[in-house]
């Protein structure tokens, strides 16, 4: 295993950094850096300047279109993108489907949905969980009913991340009750604006509707939209299912966050307490493991031998270290961390933060304004994707023997 990069690794990492640093907006990377809220125009400008220079499908072979890089660049590119302050790329487009679509779907398909999702015109949901299937993801009751050339979907969905927002949907459906609840699931690709499609934003503990419920009644979907063979949706979601628990881990976001806390502790005059500088080195302890992790798989590939399947470990690790630095920061800002005015946040700014720039509040910072909001929402990272109680069974069965 060789974790060095290369010449050319290390010249593919430069020209990346140029790039992203020309085109990121700023005013966008000053949002991701202090955690401020994105918007749908933050998000989709960035996924369409990508799109522009061809680089939002990263990971795509050059045979749909992708720039064809190696394992390697791919996680460079990610890697600078995170630290330069560029938002996520929303993964269910380029990330998720696109990769079924390219392994399962038909020329026609490829045709149809590839280019939208390559230059971030299309925004994309993912239709998998439901109201008591969620890590049992095989219980799913949506039900597809084939008549003719169409199929009639009726059903609901839930925790849609950004589903408020979304044109299009991939659905896992059921089309069969007969034999093993797997093998009666298919993929479908339906078109939200549809007539009986109906999203309803639900309200998180940060204030936020970043998730939503999906209800389908009597919905019209084209026959051509089912993607491979009837009732095979179960192994096209497995499919999908390791690019969502791989990109989850998000180790390159780590590594920025990591920086801010240490800016955050030093500020708030706790880095010089070992204690609090300890839990900081256990962190970035994680942090570096989780990466030589991510490396290792890469290496792997690199030489063409088969990757462990670690998927489920890359989520649960990711996951647990999201929310540890969440809450050191958290720590570090002490009671000055608590004030969350929701509507001040929607307007850009919080009180406490206008009232520091006064100098009456010398906890009032920027960069402290978002922490609770931070920290709610990332406890949310230990369920969605896999549990990870479910990822550990699946890594000892998988991984251990």
């Amino acid at each position: 295993m060789d974790l060095a990069f290369t010449p050319e690794e290390q010249a593919f990492r430069e020209e990346i950094r140029a790039w992203v640093r020309e085109h990121l907006p700023a005013e966008t990377a000053h949002k991701v850096h202090n955690a401020l809220r994105l918007t749908r125009d933050d998000l989709q400008g960035w996924a369409k300047i990508l799109g522009k220079k061809g680089w939002l499908g990263f990971g795509w072979p050059k045979q749909f279109g992708g720039p064809g890089w190696t394992a390697v660049q791919k996680h460079l590119f990610e890697e600078e993108c995170a630290l330069a302050g560029a938002p996520r790329i929303v993964p269910f487009g380029p990330v998720m489907v696109a990769p079924v679509i390219m392994a399962f779907g038909s020329p026609e398909q490829q045709q149809r949905f590839l280019p939208g999702i390559a230059s971030g015109e299309v925004w994309w949901s993912q239709g998998y969980s439901e109201p008591g299937s969620g890590s049992d993801l095989a219980s799913l009751k949506t039900r597809a009913e084939r008549r003719g050339d169409k199929y009639i979907v009726n059903g609901q969905k839930t925790w849609t991340t950004l589903g408020q927002y979304g044109d299009w949907m991939f659905n896992l459906v059921r089309t069969s009750t007969e034999g093993k609840p797997q093998t009666g699931i298919s993929f479908l690709l339906l078109d939200m604006k549809s007539p009986g499609v109906t999203v309803r934003p639900i309200k998180l503990l940060d204030g936020e509707c970043e998730v939503n419920e999906v209800f389908f009644d009597n919905v019209e979907v084209p026959a051509e939209n089912l993607i491979g063979e009837e009732n095979k949706g179960w192994t096209y979601a497995k499919h999908l299912l390791s690019h969502e628990r791989t990109n989850i881990a998000d180790v390159n976001r780590s590594k920025r966050e990591l920086e801010r806390l240490k800016r955050i502790a030093k500020t708030e005059g706790v880095w010089d307490d070992l204690r609090f500088r300890d839990q900081i080195a256990l962190l970035e302890v994680d942090i570096v493991a989780l990466e030589m992790l991510v490396l290792r798989v890469l290496s792997a590939e690199k030489s063409g031998k088969n990757s462990l399947d670690i998927a489920g470990l890359l989520k649960i690790k990711g996951s647990e270290i999201q929310q540890r630095y969440a809450e050191l920061m958290m720590l570090a800002a002490g009671p000055y961390s608590l004030p969350f005015i929701e509507e001040a946040m929607e307007a850009g700014w919080q009180g406490d933060a206008a009232m520091g720039a006064l100098g009456g509040y010398p906890g009032g910072t920027v960069a402290n304004a978002p922490l609770a909001s931070t920290y709610f929402n990332l406890r949310k990272t230990t369920i969605y994707g896999g549990s990870n109680e479910v990822q550990r069974n699946i890594v000892a069965q998988t991984v251990l023997g």
